[in-house]
């Protein structure tokens, strides 16, 4: 869909605007929800973060817009720098692009992105919200990476696949139609 390296940043600025508030809220609310929960006796997820004085992450506590903006700005990043030159290539080394159907080769582009991008991203929350409060260990580090690509694989697979890709392609459409049509029309 992206032509131009502009186009791709604005590409990756809409899809990882969308996927960093689904992955704080999915992080929040289902993984770790009941447990805020029960840890401050809250009856409310938001209640609890309140209660504890915001997120845990760094070794402190941090309220949740800068949890967004952290995740907002590794997550960009990675998008730019290995997330979309990446996946391209690798759906390339599978198939052609100009001999495979387009939806085929989208769905190869957004399989190869999650996984590149979910042990990566779960890499660096593996450090974020590390308990550095129990002192630091390399080994609990990489469980806690595994038991973050386990909980975020599966849900980073059908959100991207089924819904926030098919989205970001609509408002994507919509930004550059002028632009897409011109391809179109040159064709």
């Amino acid at each position: 869909m992206p032509r131009n390296q502009f186009q791709r940043m604005v590409f990756a600025f809409i899809t990882v605007v969308i996927t960093v508030h689904a992955y704080v809220f999915y992080s929040l609310y289902v993984v770790n929800g009941a447990a805020l929960m029960q840890v401050t006796g809250e009856s409310s997820v938001l209640g609890a973060v309140n209660n504890q004085g915001g997120v845990y992450a760094f070794g402190t506590f941090l309220p949740i817009w800068a949890i967004v903006l952290i995740e907002f700005v590794f997550a960009y990043t990675l998008e730019n720098v290995m997330g979309c030159p990446c996946s391209f290539k690798l759906a390339s080394k599978v198939f052609d692009p100009r001999a495979t159907h387009s939806v085929l080769f989208e769905t190869a582009i957004i399989c190869a992105t999650v996984g590149l991008m979910c042990p990566a991203m779960s890499f660096i929350a593996a450090w974020l919200y590390y308990p550095y409060y129990l002192g630091f260990n390399i080994i609990t580090l990489l469980a806690n990476w595994l038991k973050l690509v386990c909980f975020n694989f599966p849900f980073a697979f059908f959100t991207q696949l089924f819904f926030i890709q098919p989205f970001v392609r609509k408002i994507f459409k919509l930004i550059f139609a002028k632009d897409i049509k011109n391809r179109a029309e040159s064709k």
